[in-house]
């Protein structure tokens, strides 16, 4: 660990430091063009009345953050860049057996490994030395409950030898005081809690004999002791259970895959029926089979109407860090929809407790977004007080998959905003099994899915994300928008339109990952199309048809709503995109685990300063949330210090407004070696993991002897996956 900066361990609100504030969005709601950036005075953090001048950057510093030359080291060498991509590398994907995954085409033969793979890395062991009984665990020491197991049972069940032998000692971090308990008045942990003694007390008896008495346990009768207060979406075993055993009823699904294999047998028999020189028999004959058609079992708008706007900032689905305690923090600070990480299907289908897990949510989630439309913009029957902010993705290679895990969830999670496809992650496991990304040279299978799911999920609109393309240079994401907006030209007379309520666009193509920038051009072309497919049907092409109204999404007048997604790292490029590429919102993803308060620049219209006192408040509050979310015991305090760490590992790039001599700030852009305008800020800043940890342990204390973190790559602050599609 880094012992070069002597910062003292107080908690947040000791730690000397100011936040200020540089304004950079007027009164009239314009922006300042991207060309031009906003020179800070270095006496002035308020940025509204300052000079303007053309960014005459030469190219050698492209790319780089200009820092105000007081804060400047000796060393002239730049920070380490950190490899967006490095984490998303081809490759055979090694696990922590040291197999290799034959999914990922590493079945035949062990690939040479390559640098940047998406390892699957092992964080050691956290958990007690002794494992403590269930029977015991939130029960009085006098008054346990049996053990199932009775004498064959392995662990402990003496309650003081656990404390003395069984578990490190508790934690003096956060006030020694459990955030569960001191939130909801109890603890799921039970015994197992780091701060077992401020909700436990030893209670003398009448014979004289003191008894360990537990405050806050989980009422006896209680079928799910560790069911987490203020979560929803939680999902009982018995259902995982009969899923796993093929028990669960998804009968929609199966129904309508077998009017799919029906539809699909007429269509083949009409196409070889159909030849130039049919004579009048054959004409009838082909009649009669046309007449065989059956109207498909769905109906998109009679779906719940859903809305994005300009108040309507998204949190992108991201894998690893989309997690529950984060979006909480994103929530609180100003997001008003939020997105569960990307499950796979099959696992969600065959009841996988990992995949279940992810679509748990925060009670804050599902309150209602923001909504205060202009009156010439008025959601005909959208009701805001039945909206929620949480919606699930998924992603699967098959139609049948993404349909009965839609079917899944809708049946079992009670506050669902939508369901969404991913058809652009680039992630080669998931890529190369025809998922995520794979779809997008896929477009009748695409159209299937997106049918499939529109059929079975209830009142529960579906939604798509994608990317530009596959390879570089050859986007066809017009073409997919068109198809996901009308339906196949082949089908789009019988069956109409997919319904599909809103599709977000990641300006960049699968080959290209996260390396230049987003191709927001290109986003405003979409944008430009799905207006002239909303205000103009009729007058197209000579070739597009309108869709039958009643299987259009159940929007305005039929509307898909359009999200560009890519690069947004201020409220300036926010309402640049909104104003100027027209999309209805933009959904944030790297900009908002860099700076997750970029919810708040969007709301108040203005660049927000944080201090480092401000910034390690944030920490906390991710702590104190990942406690509660993963529990207080030494598995949830690992699991807590190791997102925890992620984390940091992207908000270690972020770079205070203070010491720049230039704004906007830009999410590329990488600064020579500085040191912050405090010891603390100077900290934060650090990329190397060492720093990360030794601001965990201010909250966390001292790291499980077995915990291990370290990045692969020492180029590289992090690695981690980020599933923007």
């Amino acid at each position: 660990m880094s012992d070069e900066m002597n910062v003292d361990l107080k908690r947040p609100s000791e730690v000397d430091g100011a936040a200020g504030q540089a304004n950079g969005h007027d009164d009239s709601g314009t922006t300042a063009p991207a060309a031009k950036r906003v020179k800070v005075d270095n006496n002035n953090d308020n940025a509204e009345n300052a000079p303007k001048e053309i960014d005459a950057r030469d190219d050698r510093d492209r790319g780089m953050a200009k820092i105000k030359p007081e804060f400047l080291l000796a060393s002239a060498a730049s920070k380490a860049q950190v490899d967006d991509d490095a984490a998303e590398a081809s490759g055979a994907i090694d696990h922590a057996d040291g197999k290799v995954d034959a999914r990922d085409g590493g079945g035949k033969k062990k690939k040479k490994k390559q640098g940047g793979q998406n390892h699957n890395r092992s964080y050691g062991q956290f958990d007690d030395e002794l494992r403590l009984c269930n029977s015991r665990t939130y029960s009085n020491e006098f008054s346990p409950k049996p053990c199932r197991y009775g004498d064959r049972c392995n662990m402990c069940h003496d309650l003081r030898k656990y404390f003395s032998e069984g578990r490190r000692g508790d934690l003096t971090t956060l006030g020694g005081k459990c955030p569960m308990f001191a939130q909801y008045q109890r603890c799921p942990a039970g015994w197992k809690c780091r701060f077992i003694k401020s909700h436990s007390e030893e209670v003398e008896r009448e014979d004289g004999r003191k008894e360990l008495v537990l405050l806050g346990a989980p009422d006896a009768d209680d079928e799910e002791p560790d069911r987490k207060p203020g979560v929803v979406n939680v999902v009982h075993a018995d259902v995982k259970y009969n899923l796993s055993r093929r028990k669960a009823d998804l009968s929609k699904s199966e129904r309508y895959t077998k009017w799919v294999e029906k539809e699909t047998d007429l269509m083949r028999k009409i196409y070889n029926r159909k030849k130039p020189d049919c004579d009048e028999s054959e004409d009838t004959e082909l009649h009669e089979l046309r007449a065989q058609f059956v109207e498909p079992p769905f109906k998109a708008s009679e779906k719940r109407k859903i809305y994005f706007g300009r108040e309507t900032p998204t949190l992108a689905p991201l894998t690893t860090q989309g997690n529950l305690p984060f979006r909480r923090l994103c929530v609180e600070l100003g997001a008003q929809v939020t997105y569960s990480e990307m499950a796979l299907g099959m696992p969600v289908v065959q009841g996988g407790k990992g995949e279940w897990a992810l679509m748990k949510a925060h009670e804050s989630e599902i309150s209602s977004p923001r909504y205060s439309p202009s009156p010439d913009d008025i959601v005909q029957g959208y009701d805001n007080s039945k909206d929620i902010k949480f919606g699930a993705q998924i992603t699967g290679n098959q139609p049948w998959v993404v349909m009965k895990a839609t079917e899944a969830l809708t049946n079992h999670l009670p506050h669902l905003r939508v369901v969404d496809l991913n058809c652009g992650c680039p992630i080669d496991l998931v890529f190369q099994q025809g998922a995520g990304s794979g779809l997008l040279d896929a477009p009748p299978k695409l159209e299937k899915m997106i049918r499939g799911m529109n059929a079975v999920s209830g009142e529960v609109p579906i939604t798509a994300k994608l990317r530009m393309g596959v390879r570089d240079g050859k986007p066809n994401a017009t073409k997919l928008i068109e198809r996901l907006a009308f339906g196949s030209p082949d089908f789009r007379e019988r069956l109409g339109a997919p319904g599909c309520a809103a599709v977000t666009l990641h300006g960049r193509s699968r080959q290209q990952r996260y390396t230049k920038s987003a191709n927001w051009t290109y986003i405003a072309e979409c944008a430009a199309l799905i207006k002239s497919y909303n205000q103009q049907r009729d007058e197209l092409t000579d070739t597009i048809r309108e869709a039958d109204a009643s299987t259009q999404a159940n929007t305005t007048g039929g509307k898909m709503y359009f999200l560009g997604n890519g690069d947004c790292y201020s409220h300036i490029d926010y309402f640049d995109h909104v104003d100027n590429a027209k999309v209805d919102t933009v959904m944030i993803a790297r900009g908002a685990m860099i700076k997750p308060w970029i919810f708040e620049e969007i709301e108040k219209g203005q660049y927000l300063d944080k201090s480092a006192t401000e910034r390690l408040a944030y920490v906390e509050k991710f702590v104190r949330y990942g406690l509660e979310a993963w529990g207080s015991d030494e598995l949830g305090l690992g699991f807590t210090r190791r997102f925890l760490l992620e984390w940091l590992s992207f908000t270690c790039r972020y770079i205070p407004l203070g010491i720049l001599e230039h704004l906007p700030a830009k999410i590329n852009d990488r600064p020579p070696a500085y040191r912050g305008r405090n010891d603390l800020e100077t900290l934060l800043s650090s990329n190397d993991y060492r720093d990360w940890i030794k601001i965990s342990e201010m909250f966390l204390g001292p790291a499980h002897p077995s915990f291990n973190f370290q990045p692969k790559h020492k180029s590289s602050s992090y690695d981690t996956i980020e599933a923007e599609g």
